[in-house]
């Protein structure tokens, strides 16, 4: 269970949300970190962050989320965050087609600006409104596999699927990193030097956190 709190972790993952504005990243992300859902509708400017955690394997990971807006004329400062990803989450609207559409085109942003090869996670949000969907669950799950990406359906207005999704990209991001760690190689945006994360990750045991950006 991913844990809402200030405490000690091991290792701190940068992880950013992006998609088309208006599609619920920024709830996503205050259930996460805050368990509040806001009915106002009011677009990011800029890059906003939070702190998630979790336990894994004896670990505690943490996440830094970026919460980055979807509108265009902030793109340009947007791609220059996509910089030191461990993770990403890719979100549409489930109840418009044209987010959907549009995913295509923040992957391969996200791919072309990226100086790593971050875990991916597709999410459909806004699932409580099955009356108004105009994504189907299948061509979600097809695109998502064809490009090899990890799926799931969220509502944040519910808190349906919300932590679960956090944790399952946490725990695939510890178990890559964990790998290269293991090996001594530089690979998935991740070295080590003298057996510790010099990039993508930071390690940080018996200290508190003061902040939550790198």
């Amino acid at each position: 269970m991913g844990r809402r709190c200030n405490e000690d972790y091991d290792y701190l993952f940068k992880v950013m949300f992006t998609g088309d504005s208006s599609v619920g990243k920024s709830n996503i992300i205050s259930r996460l970190t805050r368990n509040y859902f806001s009915h106002q509708c009011k677009p990011t400017v800029g890059v906003e962050f939070g702190i998630y955690t979790i336990q894994d394997k004896g670990k505690t990971i943490a996440a830094q989320i970026w919460d980055t807006c979807g509108l265009e004329r902030y793109a340009s400062f947007t791609k220059s965050c996509y910089r030191g990803v461990a993770g990403a989450v890719l979100v549409y609207d489930i109840t418009r087609r044209r987010t959907f559409e549009n995913v295509g085109k923040w992957l391969k942003e996200l791919r072309d600006h990226a100086n790593s090869n971050p875990v991916i996670m597709l999410i459909g949000n806004k699932s409580d409104l099955q009356h108004l969907r105009s994504v189907s669950t299948e061509d979600a799950q097809k695109f998502a596999e064809k490009e090899g990406l990890l799926f799931m359906e969220t509502s944040a207005f519910k808190s349906t699927n919300v932590d679960k999704a956090l944790q399952i990209i946490l725990q695939e991001i510890h178990r890559v990193f964990s790998e290269k760690e293991l090996h001594s190689e530089e690979s998935n945006g991740v070295s080590t030097q003298d057996g510790k994360p010099t990039f993508g990750a930071k390690t940080r045991t018996n200290t508190q956190r003061t902040g939550c950006c790198l």
